[in-house]
């Protein structure tokens, strides 16, 4: 059984049960209390869980991920469908998608250090991690209007793949970050494919469109 140490209002822990929830994957949520228990810099949890002191956690049968965008690339890899577009079998496909990861990451850095100080007063630069957030979401925008033009709806090919569910979550929680997306259309265009996909799953600040 594939256990999952989580915090449900955390993005990176998000996509994981994201992903998992469209694969129908069976697996076990372990609550860590972030915020305010700091559960995740325990002593306990450090030794045992994580040294780094970080979430989301994955545990698949004892092979211990502790990274959300590891943790998609294991998950896609073992469990998708043969010929699954979560993560194709293909050296150019796969050379974009882990360029999204990356991008990924500048999302966590930045949007999510943003809305961590706004909804639990955690330090972070704000003014850098602003500019920096916004510097994602035009990416991200500018290169969804180029693919729509070429008929191509998502990051990295014509289906959706983990490059999508890497960098979905805080794009679309940029709003409690107070970064405005209304000058990003096609972002937005794709925030609502993503919510409309069929077995969508929400979390707290994204809404499920079928409630």
């Amino acid at each position: 059984m594939i256990r999952l140490y989580d915090y449900e209002l955390s993005g990176n822990c998000y996509k994981l049960r994201l992903l998992m929830h469209w694969l129908g994957l069976p697996f076990e949520r372990v609550p860590v209390d972030f915020h305010p228990g700091r559960a995740h810099k325990s002593d306990a949890f450090v030794q045992n869980v994580n040294p780094l002191g970080q979430l989301p956690v994955l545990d698949d049968d004892g092979f211990v991920l502790r990274d959300a965008q590891a943790g998609l690339v294991y998950l896609a890899s073992r469990y998708d469908t043969p010929g699954g577009h979560w993560y194709p079998d293909d050296a150019q496909a796969r050379g974009r998608i882990q360029l999204w990861l990356s991008t990924a990451d500048d999302l966590t850095r930045s949007i999510s250090a943003v809305r961590l100080h706004h909804s639990f007063g955690l330090p972070a630069d704000i003014a850098r991690c602003e500019q920096q957030g916004h510097t994602a979401l035009r990416l991200l925008d500018d290169t969804l209007a180029e693919h729509h033009y070429r008929g191509q709806s998502w990051l990295a090919g014509r289906e959706p793949s983990i490059a999508d569910i890497a960098c979905f979550p805080y794009a679309a929680l940029a709003g409690e970050a107070r970064l405005d997306l209304r000058c990003y259309p096609a972002l937005q265009a794709w925030i609502h494919a993503m919510r409309h996909r069929p077995g969508f799953i929400a979390m707290p600040g994204i809404i499920d469109p079928a409630l």
